[in-house]
């Protein structure tokens, strides 16, 4: 286990942030989320045109054949300037998903849009009234070469955005995964998040679809609950980190009895734990990732990495919020969609303490998760 990034990690990481330095102005943000969607096309194109958005994709659809570790550098990136662009929705729950369970013509179908920005993915994986994504309540039935899904899906991200949507459903043989496209039998309903992204419910009546079978087992599922947990993580690491910094920029400045804030021993202690709880969440995020793009098994490690994630990200972030007084809570500010960024994260896909609970039932079991 090397936690050293390559040249070419560093270079996604470098490209990344130049980039979103340039368009993800908090100026910016703030008319993106006074419209419909908080999305940026031309941020988008941007990445498409950097070679940014194939980093984990084969070269046989035009990406450039990196893997896990690529897509969480370029998720941290996303975490850290709080981008509007569906990176997590496109590339990992989706994109990353056909490349590794699709055959070739779903693989040609849809992921050199992917790769030339012209196509957006996502993955339905919430239900309603069911709190275990691996075991899925919509259903999907045989119809001729094709499928036919029914049920509903919550919180969808980017949902509303996409072309293309992998579903989670259930089959007589078990869970598996589907391609289901915009359009007949799918209703996408826009819904209100805590961090204002993109997100929607999705209702299914007889969509047609077609399976993912590629390297496919019995655990399909679990293991795209497994990659997106972690790029939810390594988005949070980007959220802390940033408002770390903001923290630490606003502390050393504001002056309170004749000496910066940063000065006080009260405020050094906070910021020191706050120091600490981030790099928790490095190293388990990284851990996790590791794991995954070394082909190991990385169901516990997720669930520990996403502990991590929600419970010190919340600390993180309502630390950076207290020591900057009255200015944290001012929602004009830019570190408010730092907190909410973490609070939407911290719920995703279960809490710290549902990602307890997982841990706790498998060990309970006699299995290693």
């Amino acid at each position: 286990m090397d936690f050293t990034f390559t040249e070419e990690q560093e270079t996604v990481a470098k490209v990344a942030r130049q980039l979103f330095e340039h368009r993800a102005t908090p100026e910016h943000l703030t008319e993106l989320e006074a419209g419909e969607n908080r999305y940026d096309p031309a941020l988008w194109a941007e990445l498409a045109s950097s070679d940014l958005l194939g980093i984990a994709l084969p070269e046989s659809v035009g990406g450039t054949g990196g893997g896990f570790l690529e897509l969480g550098v370029l998720l941290s990136e996303v975490g850290y300037s709080v981008a509007p662009v569906p990176v997590y929705a496109t590339l990992v729950l989706g994109a990353d998903t056909i490349a590794r369970h699709g055959d070739s013509a779903l693989q040609q179908r849809f992921l050199p849009g992917v790769v030339d920005g012209s196509v957006l993915l996502t993955a339905a994986l919430a239900e309603p009234g069911n709190s275990d994504p691996a075991a899925p309540r919509t259903t999907a039935r045989a119809n001729g070469d094709r499928w036919r899904l029914t049920g509903a899906k919550e919180l969808v991200p980017a949902a509303q955005l996409a072309d293309a949507i992998v579903v989670s459903a259930r089959t007589d043989d078990g869970p598996g995964l589907f391609v289901v496209a915009a359009g007949a039998g799918v209703e996408v309903t826009p819904a209100a998040t805590t961090n204002g992204e993109p997100f929607a419910d999705v209702e299914l009546t007889d969509a047609v679809a077609w399976r993912l079978t590629e390297h496919a087992d019995g655990g399909i599922v679990s293991a795209l609950q497994t990659r997106a947990l972690v790029g939810l993580c390594a988005m949070q690491l980007g959220v802390a980190e940033r408002a770390l910094k903001l923290a630490a920029s606003y502390t050393s400045e504001r002056e309170q009895f004749g000496r910066p804030i940063g000065s006080f021993q009260a405020v050094q202690q906070r910021l020191a734990d706050a120091f600490i709880d981030t790099q928790a969440i490095r190293w388990t995020a990284w851990h996790a990732a590791w794991l995954i793009a070394e082909g190991r098994p990385a169901d516990r490690a997720a669930a520990i990495a996403k502990f991590w994630a929600a419970e010190a990200g919340a600390r993180v972030t309502a630390s950076a919020q207290q020591v900057h007084g009255g200015m944290g809570i001012d929602v004009t500010y830019p570190l408010s969609r730092y907190f909410l960024w973490a609070k939407q994260i911290e719920l995703a896909l279960g809490s710290a303490s549902a990602q307890l609970a997982r841990l706790g039932n498998a060990y309970a079991e006699g299995l290693t998760p």
